[in-house]
């Protein structure tokens, strides 16, 4: 990512550069809002332990990767946490420094955790010597450009387009006047004379910062902290550039900036010297985790053992069926749609429901009916190999287009800086009757369902089957087919929400999955895909319709899409849906006893309000994530945590699917779980903070108030009901039904993916027969199952 040459000494320079890499590979990837998808905060700490990855950011961010003490001495005192747990998790831990038994682990439980500081920059250093709050200042000046910069169609003006970030910067910084108005004098004069690339100006800085090698890397995390959200976008850009062969520098440009700042606040206060040497000094220590440290992650594990004790009584076998089902319903691994599930088994035993990603298997980009944009429509670790489109004729796609511009541009007049004071004094009587059709739920207009997606270019009927038959073999449904299978994809409806994606399918990239169902149910009714399918083994009744759906989560209610069905169907299509009513309101009347002020009759009221903070929990409470037959993992308390993936690993011949298990849901899930964890655990990092002072900046994020820093994650109001956690933050226990020995040869095969069971970012366990059989420790392999 950071160019390789430059003029002072080769050696030390590639040494500090290579630091600057290292430190940017420790920052997350924020998306944007339009696709916000779920991202494991700890990303690149992935290759240490939680303990280590904890003293990590408590030196360059003051952040806490755990729950405070007195959350686990709860738990403990509630009998939540066993005494066995505690002692199974401090056999576990391998530190040094970890209680020498039970009794001392429980008395350090009783102690308050030590509290935690980052190391100080120069920027905070000053704010203590001068009493100007140099941080804010800092970030309200970054926040302005990067907000113009970034833009991607919110603003009516951005800075120096075109041009990277770094030289947007120098030429904006240059004549903002606010560090000069501040007490930073000649401020605008040392930008202008700064080095002209990145590079060169972030190792002109370490020589003036003293910084080695050895220092810079936890002092440079330490910078894009500082930064907040605009360094994870910063790297979501080098994501996205590397998913396609390139790179981008826009890390590097930001690490620049932030390092001038640094350059001009020493020159500003030199006396701070001294105290910038101890830091550095600091910085140079190893990373390793205290005592306290250590103690705050075995009560983490304890409190996780907990949870695996209580959900290992939970799984149960009941009999397999023999008779072929009156209906298989298919829904996303998501655990919004576990109740869903058990809500349709409840109400007719012959219904069988499968568990599988929401993009169905198809990597598809897609274009929308009415647009010329192509997204992604699968986990955003894949790439998108097949192109679809739901447009209609040329000439109808082209009204629809001009029709969308027209919409597009009155919303960023109503919006813009100058023109909305105008619009409100204008327009604000009539838009005040509208005021209040929002407000009382009136206003909201029935969406209608857009074209059919189809994909594009000639498929021949071999591609066809080859396609359907890797899918159906995924989602282990190679035989005994019900004569209607309901592919259901889901959604959510959200009004005045900028996480609106967030609450989508994030299997689809954080778009709904009504395409994916749509397109794969076409590809399965297909005479040419059935005909082809027999050369694959898999042999679907000719009276076995595909019918693809969509499950809103907010409402529960469930859109069938029956695209090319004929009358035939008409009758099983309304059982269907009869049943499908059914079960979501027995679904949306059990949430509405965990949201707050809902009841049952206006649960589905709430993705209407455009100021409900809450329009559903989304993936709040999951800890775990099983793959295995759906006969062997289903008990009610498990509905809304547990991930479900269908998997039958005795029609599994080359374990194809246990390898694309473990790599791909597995480790979305994980993400998921682990963004709510960091969100939960750590909000001043991890999270968006308060929504009600949210404001959207640049289209990609939020900051909070009217400027500053962007905060990415998962807002306050997304894990709290207003006085309590509604998260429980876990790390994830991935739960497999297969042989052990078929689950170690996918291990070894992926390192990156060992890595995070072995550095315990996910918890490993094999199922036999529906019951925990091993449990994978690190460093030591399978060991069996108390």
């Amino acid at each position: 990512m950071f160019l390789k040459h430059t003029q002072i000494e080769p050696e030390r320079a590639n040494g500090l550069l290579q630091a600057a890499e290292a430190a940017a590979r420790h920052v997350p990837p924020a998306f944007p809002l339009d696709a916000t998808v779920a991202v494991n905060p700890f990303l690149g700490q992935a290759g240490e332990d939680l303990a280590h990855a904890s003293a990590r950011l408590a030196r360059v961010a003051g952040a806490r990767l755990t729950s405070p003490r007195e959350t686990y001495r709860q738990l403990i005192d509630d009998g939540e946490i066993t005494d066995e747990d505690l002692a199974d998790a401090l056999d576990d831990c391998t530190s040094s420094v970890k209680p020498v038994d039970l009794a001392d682990l429980k008395a350090q439980a009783r102690l308050p955790g030590k509290a935690t500081e980052p190391l100080p920059t120069i920027a905070d250093l000053a704010t203590q010597a001068t009493g100007t709050d140099w941080i804010a200042v800092i970030r309200r000046s970054v926040g302005l450009w990067a907000a113009g910069y970034f833009d991607r169609g919110q603003a009516l003006w951005t800075p120096a387009p075109g041009r990277g970030a770094f030289a947007s910067w120098r030429e904006w910084a240059t004549n903002d006047l606010t560090p000069e108005i501040s007490g930073l004098r000649g401020f605008c004069a040392h930008v202008a004379e700064a080095p002209d690339t990145a590079e060169r100006a972030i190792l002109r800085a370490t020589e003036t910062l003293t910084l080695n090698h050895t220092a810079a890397e936890t002092v440079f995390h330490r910078y894009y902290i500082d930064l907040g959200g605009w360094a994870q976008h910063a790297r979501w850009l080098l994501w996205t550039a590397e998913l396609d062969g390139q790179t981008d520098h826009t890390l590097c440009d930001l690490l620049a900036i932030r390092m001038l700042w640094e350059e001009a606040l020493l020159r500003h206060v030199p006396e701070l010297a001294d105290a910038w040497s101890k830091v550095v000094k600091a910085h140079e220590m190893p990373i390793a985790p205290d005592q306290d440290g250590v103690v705050d992650v075995i009560l983490q594990e304890a409190r996780e053992r907990g949870f695996q004790r209580c959900m290992a009584t939970d799984l149960e076998v009941p009999a397999r069926k023999q008779q072929r089902p009156k209906l298989q319903v298919a829904c996303c691994i998501d655990v919004r749609s576990g109740p869903l599930r058990r809500a349709l088994e409840d109400i007719d035993p012959d219904i069988e429901t499968i568990g599988f990603a929401g993009f169905f298997g198809l990597p598809v980009a897609h274009r929308s009916h009415g647009t010329e944009d192509v997204v992604p429509h699968l986990p955003v670790l894949l790439q998108p190999t097949l192109q679809t489109s739901s447009h209609l004729a040329p000439a109808q796609e082209q009204q629809v287009r001009i029709q969308s511009r027209t919409v597009r541009a009155w919303a960023r007049f109503r919006q813009a800086a100058v023109s909305s004071f105008a619009f409100v004094e204008a327009a604000g009587p009539v838009y005040g009757a509208k005021l209040v059709r929002d407000a009382l739920g009136l206003g909201h207009k029935t969406a209608t369902a857009a074209p059919a997606p189809r994909f594009e270019g000639e498929m021949s009927a071999e591609e066809k089957a080859g396609l359907a038959a890797k899918v159906l073999t995924a989602m282990s449904l190679t035989q005994g087919h019900a004569p209607m299978v309901l592919l259901l994809g889901h959604g959510a409806s959200t009004t005045n929400n900028p996480h609106e994606s967030a609450y989508q399918c994030g299997a689809c990239g954080g778009q709904a999955g009504d395409v994916s169902a749509r397109l794969l149910a076409a590809l399965l009714n297909d005479a040419e895909t059935r005909a082809g399918l027999q050369w694959h083994g898999i042999e679907v009744p000719a009276d076995t319709v595909f019918v693809a759906g969509l499950h809103d989560t907010t409402t529960d209610r469930v859109t069938l899409y029956p695209d090319g069905l004929g009358k035939a169907h008409e009758e099983t299509l309304a059982k269907a849906r009869e049943l499908l009513s059914r079960a979501g309101r027995e679904v949306a009347a059990g949430r509405a006893k965990r949201l707050p002020g809902a009841r049952p009759d206006t649960v589905d009221r709430r993705a209407l309000d455009w100021a409900e903070v809450r329009p559903e929990w989304g993936l709040a409470g999951c800890a775990a994530f099983i793959a295995a037959p759906r006969t062997q993992v289903a008990k009610e308390r498990l509905d809304g945590r547990c991930f479900l993936h269908s998997y039958d690993w005795t029609t599994d011949a080359d374990f194809e699917t246990l390898t694309l298990i473990l790599t791909a849901p597995a480790v979305v899930a994980s993400w998921i779980s682990l963004q709510y964890y960091g969100s939960t655990v750590a909000p001043n990092l991890f999270g968006a903070g308060n929504k009600l002072i949210h404001n959207v900046t640049s289209g990609i994020g939020v900051v909070e108030g009217n400027g500053g820093i962007l905060r990415p994650g998962l807002p306050r109001q997304a894990l709290y009901d207003g006085d309590r956690s509604i998260h429980d933050p876990l790390r994830l226990s991935v739960l497999i039904e297969a042989p052990e020995e078929a689950i170690q040869t996918v291990l070894d095969a992926h390192d990156d993916v060992r890595a995070l069971f072995e550095n315990r970012w996910m918890h490993l366990f094999a199922l036999k027969d529906g019951h925990v059989s091993a449990r994978y420790k690190p460093g030591k392999g399978w060991v069996a199952a108390r």
